[in-house]
C-alpha cells in the first residue's frame, strides 16, 4: 500500500468525512489552531529576541526559557493536535498541495534548530546567559527560529489557496 493510497483509505473514515463535512466542528478546530499558534509563536517570539538580544536584555535566558516553557510546550501540543486533525479532515487535499508540503518542510528545520539549541547551543548556557548579547550561534539560532515561524505560519495561511496561485 502506497503512502497515497493510505491517505485516500483515512480520508474515506466516517471520522474524517464527518470533520470535513461538519458546518462547525472543522471550523472549531480552525480557530483552536490558530488560537494556539498565537500562543506558542508569541512566547517562542519572546525567546527569540532574547536570544538576539534585542529585548529583555537585562533578564536570564534561562529565566526566560523557564518563565515561558510552560506555555511554549502546552502551545505546541494543541497546535499540534489541532492540526493534525485538519490534516485529518482531508489527507489527500492537504498532501498534494505544494504550500502544506512547504509548511512541514519548515516544521521539520524548526525542530532541527530547537534541537540544535538544547542538544548543543544550550551546554555553554552558564558563560552567556546574562549577557546582553549571546554569542553569535546563539543569535543565529533565535534568528533561524524567527525566520522559519514567519515562513511556516505563511505557508500554512497560502494553503486554501493553492488553486489562485497553481491552477
Amino acid at each position: 500500500m502506497s503512502f497515497l493510497s493510505f491517505l485516500e483509505w483515512l480520508a474515506e473514515t466516517s471520522g474524517s468525512i464527518a470533520l470535513h463535512e461538519s458546518r462547525y466542528m472543522y471550523l472549531i478546530v480552525l480557530t483552536v489552531h490558530v488560537l494556539t499558534l498565537c500562543v506558542f509563536v508569541g512566547m517562542s517570539l519572546i525567546v527569540d529576541l532574547r536570544l538576539l538580544g534585542a529585548t529583555m536584555r537585562n533578564v536570564s535566558v534561562s529565566e526566560m526559557i523557564t518563565r515561558l516553557a510552560p506555555w511554549i510546550i502546552t502551545g505546541f501540543i494543541v497546535m499540534v493536535g489541532s492540526g493534525s486533525l485538519m490534516f485529518y479532515a482531508s489527507p489527500v487535499d492537504k498532501y498534494e498541495n505544494l504550500f502544506f508540503r512547504a509548511k512541514m518542510g519548515m516544521l521539520v528545520l524548526a525542530g532541527v534548530n530547537i534541537w540544535i539549541f538544547f542538544k548543543i547551543l544550550s551546554r555553554s548556557i552558564s558563560e552567556w546567559d546574562l549577557d546582553p548579547a549571546p554569542p553569535i550561534k546563539i543569535r543565529l539560532a533565535g534568528g533561524a527560529g524567527i525566520v522559519l515561524w514567519a515562513a511556516i505560519i505563511t505557508a500554512g495561511r497560502m494553503i486554501p489557496y493553492q488553486q489562485y496561485w497553481f491552477d
